[in-house]
Formats: structure tokens, C-alpha cells, sequence
């Protein structure tokens, strides 16, 4: 068994990683950069590439390069977890740069996309598992949040369709994973409550030990990814998982 894992130098994507690899799971990690810690605790298990995943011409390049058919190479089931993304541009749309929305679409939804049709493709011998992170806000509305927002509902819409299309050996979830003690959570905190007037929420959350620890997430999360309910709904909350 082998996972590519999103945004594996730090959060939740840090924890989906070690968790894996805790397991025996040979694991492939794509960011901007490098995680020294992953590598050097797991040198037998973990291979790391660095990539900007808001670049859509430089990941179609590294795909076409033939790196994830040498990765999944005799694997008994190939993993995809999507994790890496961003919250920005927080605001109104008056206030947004077209250019951050224009990067966030990249990464939050194109980066995801190419890399599921290309796992797809490169493993088409063996079961297979896409796992996109996705978010409440993908769901409900809130005002601030209009592009992270739209990226998540594309995430969530992208499953329910890949389901429809019935591809043999083939699962595919978007999956929320709740409010998580992570480097975006503290961005969000600190988000102008102008840009963003949901701020204080999230604030309170924090103060009061509602987030979820990284780790805990990511054993959650890892059981429902290799647990037989995984794909029997094309959308979840991990929150609404039974244990």
C-alpha cells in the first residue's frame, strides 16, 4: 500500500503522513517544501518531492514525467490525500486580488483534480482511494469566505461526480475534517475581523480547547480512509463518523 499525501510539511498533512507510515504505508509527500522530521523518521517509508502545487503548469510537467506510475509500482492499493490548500484571499470580493483567487482555484481545486485523474491513470491495475480535505464551508456560506468557500463545494462536487462515473476499483470521498489546531487556524484568527466577521468564532473556539489536535485528526482520519465504510458516501463530515 502506498499514499501521496498533499501539504505533508506541517499540520494536518504533517500528521496524515506520520500516521500512515506509522502503519507500514510507503508515503510520497508533495509541497513547496521539505520535512527533515518525516524523513529522517522514516527513511525506508517516506520519499518527498518539492513542488508548488498553485503552479498548473509545473505539476502537469512533473505529472507527464511518469513519477507517480514509478511510485505506485507493485502497490497493493494506491492512497491520494489532498490536503495542501490555502484560506486566502479572505474578504469581500471587492477586496480580493485577482491573482490570489486566481492561485487559490489552482491549489485548492486544480492541483487536487489533475492529481486525482493522474493517480487514476498511472494505477489502473490496482484499487484505489482519493481522499480530497475538504471543509464545512464547502456547505455554508459565510461572508468572507466566498473563494475558499467555492474551492471547497468544487472538492465536495468532484467526488459526488467520480462516484457517478463508476470507475472500477475506485473510491473517492470529500471529507471535512473539523476545526483543527493548525498553522491556518491561527491565519484565520488573526484575519481582520473586517475581512472576516466570523473571527471571534474561531477565537473562542481556541480559547475554550474546541480544535482538534493534528494527530488526533489524523488517526480519524486514516482509519475511515483504509476502513470499509470509505466511498460509501461521496461527501462527510469525520466529525458524524462513528468511531
Amino acid at each position: 500500500m502506498k499514499a501521496i499525501v498533499t501539504g505533508h510539511t506541517r499540520g494536518l498533512g504533517a500528521a496524515v503522513a506520520r500516521e500512515l507510515m506509522g502503519r507500514g504505508v510507503a508515503v510520497l509527500g508533495l509541497a513547496r517544501g521539505k520535512s527533515v522530521e518525516l524523513e529522517t523518521a522514516y527513511p525506508a517509508l517516506f520519499e518527498q518531492v518539492e513542488i508548488d502545487l498553485g503552479d498548473s503548469t509545473a505539476l502537469a510537467y512533473w505529472i507527464a514525467g511518469g513519477a507517480l506510475k514509478d511510485f505506485f509500482e507493485g502497490a497493493s492499493m494506491a492512497l491520494l490525500v489532498n490536503n495542501a490548500g490555502t484560506v486566502q484571499p479572505v474578504g469581500p470580493l471587492h477586496e480580493q486580488d485577482p491573482l490570489a483567487v486566481g492561485r487559490a482555484v489552482a491549489l485548492n481545486v486544480a492541483a487536487p483534480l489533475m492529481l486525482a485523474a493522474a493517480v487514476v491513470a498511472a494505477t489502473a491495475k490496482t484499487r484505489r482511494r482519493v481522499l480530497h480535505v475538504s471543509s464545512g464551508a464547502g456547505s455554508s456560506s459565510y461572508p468572507g469566505w466566498s473563494v475558499y468557500g467555492a474551492t471547497k463545494a468544487a472538492l465536495d462536487h468532484h467526488a459526488r461526480s467520480a462516484t457517478l462515473d463508476e470507475v472500477p476499483d475506485l473510491r473517492v470521498c470529500s471529507l471535512a475534517p473539523g476545526v483543527i489546531d493548525t498553522a491556518m487556524q491561527a491565519e484565520i484568527r488573526n484575519t481582520p475581523a473586517s475581512l472576516f466577521p466570523n473571527r471571534q468564532r474561531f477565537i473562542d473556539m481556541e480559547r475554550s480547547g474546541q480544535l482538534t489536535a493534528p494527530e488526533a485528526c489524523a488517526t480519524r482520519l486514516v482509519d475511515y480512509l483504509l476502513g470499509a465504510q470509505f466511498g460509501a458516501h461521496p461527501v462527510v463530515d469525520l466529525r458524524e463518523v462513528a468511531e
